[in-house]
């Protein structure tokens, strides 16, 4: 073979070396997953040469994979999908840690159409390799139909798209690590909502925001009615496994906007961005209405019933700063206390 006829393929293996060596100092050298994925998405595009690519990562708890990054047709409407391990061929190559090389979909059984269906797309060839650290599936990554070549992946684009993965499998590994550690620090390890010491980062962030845009801002301060009498009836595990149900309450009523803390012992603040007064007052009805129709401790045969008492304060309609809107909101909790309990006073 004559050296001209080498050229092409020693130019490829140094695009190949020289990308790889990118990815790896980037990897290295920050903790920034959104910069590693972006390095990724242009040595994938590049080396690999896919109509379409997505990295799909593991929700551990749901035991599903969702679509962390999609590059191509239809990228919006797929990227609401969420597979089950094991569906589809994401799916099989997540729960089974192994890649595939597939040439025709329509020949393979694991193949799900749920994608295509959404995406009014064709998927005909495919390579899935998985990304793993400590045997644990973080995700996978998934070519589908290559430009050139005839549109079917060979042998050495799965050896690369390995090597990629497992670099990729590094970088999530190491953001994991760092958001856990972080978390840690402004976490209560109890209710998983933000701790005390977070709170004043939190409002001060908060404010300074509604400020800016000129919006509403509510906070709300509740506190367990005689939730003494739980740790003195049945011990103060129990009351701690009491509040971590709690905390799961809180969390679901608060979704992805509003914010939620562990003040202390049997006490939460609240904080609803872009809210008004009457906005918050109505949501604490529908939060004390969930406590209320709560029972606790039922795993433990105990069947536990507790109620609250809420004090709300907004900014600005009662408070110019954020002194002024806690001990506002703080007061009015304990004007419940001091009267009928299982309340809700506004400042």
């Amino acid at each position: 073979m004559e050296t001209r006829d080498l050229l092409p393929e020693l130019q490829k293996r140094v695009r190949e070396l020289e990308a790889f060596d990118q990815i790896g100092k980037t990897v290295t050298s920050t903790l920034e997953i959104k910069q590693v994925l972006q390095v990724l998405m242009d040595h994938i595009t590049r080396l690999l040469d896919p109509n379409n690519w997505s990295m799909l990562l593991t929700d551990e708890e749901k035991q599903e994979i969702y679509f962390e990054i999609v590059v191509g047709e239809g990228a919006e409407v797929i990227k609401k999908l969420r597979l089950k391990m094991g569906e589809g061929i994401c799916g099989w190559v997540a729960l089974h840690q192994k890649p595939l090389l597939i040439a025709d979909v329509n020949k393979d059984q694991r193949f799900s159409k749920k994608a295509d269906k959404l995406s009014n797309f064709k998927t005909e060839a495919i390579v899935c390799v998985p990304m793993v650290s400590k045997g644990k599936t973080l995700g996978v990554i998934e070519l589908i139909n290559k430009k050139s070549g005839g549109g079917e992946f060979t042998e050495e684009d799965l050896k690369i798209l390995t090597s990629i993965a497992d670099y990729a499998a590094i970088a999530i590994e190491n953001a994991y690590n760092y958001r856990r550690i972080h978390e840690l620090t402004i976490k209560d390890d109890l209710t998983k909502l933000y701790n005390s010491r977070h709170l004043h980062t939190l409002l001060d962030r908060e404010i300074e925001k509604a400020r800016q845009e000129k919006t509403h801002l509510s906070l709300i301060f509740i506190d367990l009615d005689h939730f003494k009498s739980v740790n003195d009836t049945h011990g103060h595990l129990v009351g701690s496994q009491l509040l971590r149900e709690l905390g799961d309450v809180i969390l679901e009523m608060l979704g992805d906007v509003y914010i939620g803390t562990r003040y202390g012992g049997d006490e939460f603040v609240l904080i609803l961005p872009n809210t008004t007064k009457e906005k918050s007052l109505e949501f604490a009805h529908r939060l004390r209405d969930k406590v209320n129709d709560a029972t606790f401790l039922e795993k433990k045969g105990l069947f536990i019933k507790v109620t609250a008492s809420f004090g709300l304060a907004s900014l600005p309609e009662d408070a110019k700063s954020k002194d002024e809107l806690v001990r506002l909101a703080d007061d009015a909790m304990y004007r419940v206390k001091a009267k009928s309990r299982n309340g809700i006073e506004a400042a």
